[in-house]
């Protein structure tokens, strides 16, 4: 299947969150273990207008990866348990990037099962911080590219207009009313927020 290049993580941060759904996220783990889910919801963040967004108040030590270059990896650690995955989405020297909230899983089960503790698919990555674990990402993924052998995106046909839902962001308090979380209508991978 289709690698997506450099140039289709150059659109603007809004655009990528709608365009990244559907497409399938790898990572190869060691011994070439293939790890592979459906991209199924997501969530925009910007520096500007965006109080949600870790680039708010400017670059610092924790958030300076949102400003490199767009397909650069950004994962944090948030609640003292849940690693989340970024896809950054600006132009380098700009700060933006995409939280993947929820994918399909595809290939790999029996290790996300294993990961995630728990073999019920529509809850292996129903949410950002799950679907980390399945996939094995924690801080050490963090400032990687989907450009190399370890991460990549693998191509997938655009969704039609229909299948795509929007709404306001979820679990945050700031900025909440941005209608910047993009997701697959009627997937049952999808996390549990707002869904209209």
């Amino acid at each position: 299947m289709e690698r997506l290049g450099k140039q289709f993580y150059e659109q603007p941060t809004l655009e990528l969150a709608e365009q990244l759904l559907g497409k399938i996220f790898v990572h190869i783990l060691p011994g070439n273990i293939r790890l592979t889910g459906r991209i199924v919801e997501t969530e925009a963040y910007l520096s500007h207008e965006d109080e949600a967004s870790h680039a708010w108040r400017g670059k610092t030590t924790r958030n300076q990866i949102m400003f490199r270059k767009p397909g650069t990896i950004y994962i944090y650690f948030t609640y003292g348990c849940h690693y989340m995955l970024n896809i950054v989405s600006e132009p380098e020297h700009s700060a933006g990037a995409v939280l993947v909230r929820a994918m399909e899983p595809l290939e790999g089960l029996l290790f996300m099962q294993k990961q995630r503790g728990t073999s019920v698919m529509t809850n292996l990555m129903s949410g950002p911080g799950k679907l980390a674990r399945a996939l094995a990402i924690d801080g050490n993924c963090n400032g990687k590219d989907l450009f190399g052998e370890e991460f990549f995106l693998e191509n997938a046909p655009p969704l039609p207009g229909e299948m795509i839902g929007t709404s306001t962001r979820v679990g945050i308090s700031k900025s909440r009313e941005l209608p910047w979380r993009k997701f697959i209508r009627n997937n049952s991978h999808v996390s549990k927020g707002k869904v209209t």
